[in-house]
């Protein structure tokens, strides 16, 4: 067989916000795709028409194209493998169905949901499969005519397939290796509700990767327990040629205690789940997103891989283009991964550093804007140079750099009694003066000539500096100080020192 061209899905259902594990599958997947040289589809898995939330196909859209994930085709992409929406391609799947029922694969039955529950109640651990199937009203056990009769009445019915009992099945597995289930444990599934003419998840999916010439499942570990199941399928379908290799991913787990990540973790532990915020429609609720918290999206997608695949050595900070090159599924971990948020936070201090500072000042300058600040923006490049290795998120530059936006109106308490010593208003109106005389106030000049007049005068240098700091930030906190002054120019130096020795003496 010659060799396939790579070609991947990620195929979430439109039921609400994407959780950050979802983002995770659909990462690895491109990565697998853009480093074959393959294709990335987006599928819309929408067969279960009750549980669809308007809104959510567009914020999932909305959410890739933040992170920087491109598909090749799909919903909204366009392809030659269309329709992508599952609920536009009810014809091509009933085909299928009949394909199964005519070759004996898979039966009609009609049990009423009051009738499974009484067999559930009548056999404990009751599952509809070969040793139970013959008890119940299906195709199986009635004759043509009646089974023929009841679908032209439009007595509601579902496509069963009939699993052979006690047979092995292979699933290999890219990450876990040979896994082997015994067919006598999987129930005969559902794979078609005449309700709403619409096939369920199991059977939709195996028809799709194999019209979309899918080559590899790449999906989340919980759904492991289905892979023999589609294994079946694609073998009832006589389609083992084309069958998909499958890798299931490691679950993402709680940064505390046992168990999967969810959205109440988030809300707990104040982090978001989702890649953008959410508006639920159904409820109102909104929930928090890594976009509007003010996380950069190479940091979520840098934190995000990592969490469940390691490149092989050491190195922890990657752009897209370099995980492309490194990611390799062998190096996928078949235990969960804890999710660190806060090495998130770190990836994401690690990003803004890395950053250009007139990007970081841009993004800051909305913030500014909040706290009722105009500002030219050479001079917020400067500050945003100076203080930006303090903060993990740009939205804190503001508690951290506020002082060189807004001169102190207080002086902090602490402070001021260590370092506002009996003589610092006389040397602050001293300095003052020094400083009021510079025709030059860079910081260089700044510096030379305030040092040279400590020396001459024989003055403490850390008493003068240290009140200095006061004077012009209000605290004991921020970068060298003629930093500080340089940035905040000569005269709102000078006024700054001034109004801080009328208000100490």
């Amino acid at each position: 067989m010659s060799e396939r061209k790579v070609r991947v899905r990620f195929a979430p259902s439109p039921t609400g916000a994407l959780h950050i594990g979802g983002v995770r599958t659909a990462l690895y997947n491109y990565l697998f795709a853009r480093q074959h040289g393959g294709d990335l589809i987006f599928r819309i898995e929408d067969t279960d028409s009750n549980r669809f939330v308007p809104g959510a196909e567009e914020y999932i859209i909305e959410s890739f194209k933040w992170l920087g994930i491109t598909f090749d085709e799909g919903v909204s992409f366009g392809g030659n493998f269309g329709p992508y929406r599952q609920s536009e391609r009810r014809d091509i799947y009933k085909k299928y169905v009949q394909v199964l029922l005519d070759n004996d694969k898979a039966y009609i039955a009609f049990d009423t949901p009051e009738e499974l529950d009484a067999k559930r109640k009548e056999i404990p651990n009751f599952q509809y499969d070969a040793s139970t199937r013959m008890t119940m009203r299906n195709s199986l056990t009635m004759s043509k005519e009646e089974v023929d009769a009841l679908v032209a009445e439009g007595k509601q019915y579902v496509v069963r397939f009939k699993i052979e009992p006690n047979e092995d099945v292979h699933v290999h597995d890219i990450i876990r290796g040979e896994v082997v289930i015994n067919s006598s444990i999987l129930d005969d599934k559902v794979l078609y509700k005449s309700a709403d003419e619409l096939p369920t998840y199991h059977l939709a999916n195996i028809v799709d990767d194999h019209l979309m010439e899918v080559s590899h499942v790449i999906r989340g570990e919980e759904w492991l327990p289905s892979a023999p199941l589609h294994v079946l399928l694609y073998r009832a379908f006589g389609w083992e040629d084309t069958m998909p290799e499958f890798a299931h991913l490691p679950l993402l787990l709680k940064p505390d205690g046992n168990g999967k990540l969810s959205k109440r973790d988030g809300d707990r532990l104040g982090f978001p789940v989702f890649p953008l915020e959410w508006h639920d429609p159904k409820t109102g609720e909104v929930s928090s997103g890594y976009r509007e918290s003010g996380y950069l999206p190479e940091a979520v997608i840098n934190f995000l891989a990592l969490l469940g695949w390691n490149p092989g050595n050491d190195q922890e900070i990657m752009s897209l283009d370099e995980l492309v090159q490194l990611f390799n599924l062998s190096h996928c971990s078949k235990a969960g991964a804890k999710f660190d948020f806060e090495k998130g936070k770190w990836f994401n201090h690690e990003y803004i550093l890395k950053k250009d500072n007139a990007e970081i000042a841009a993004l800051f300058m909305p913030v500014l804007k909040e706290n009722g600040i105009e500002a030219p923006m050479d001079k917020v490049i400067t500050v945003v140079g100076l203080m930006k290795d303090r903060v993990s998120f740009i939205k804190d530059l503001w508690g951290t750099c506020k002082f060189f936006f807004v001169a102190p109106m207080e002086y902090d308490e602490k402070t001021t009694k260590k370092r506002w010593k009996e003589d610092s208003p006389e040397r602050m109106l001293e300095l003052a003066d020094v400083l009021e005389a510079l025709d030059d106030f860079s910081l260089e000049n700044q510096e030379k000539v305030v040092m040279k007049w400590i020396e001459d005068k024989g003055y403490h240098l850390g008493n003068i500096m240290n009140a200095f700091r006061l004077t012009l930030v209000g605290e004991g906190k921020g970068p060298h100080m003629f930093d500080i002054s340089a940035v905040l120019g000569k005269e709102e130096t000078l006024r700054r020192i001034r109004r801080a020795v009328e208000v100490l003496k």
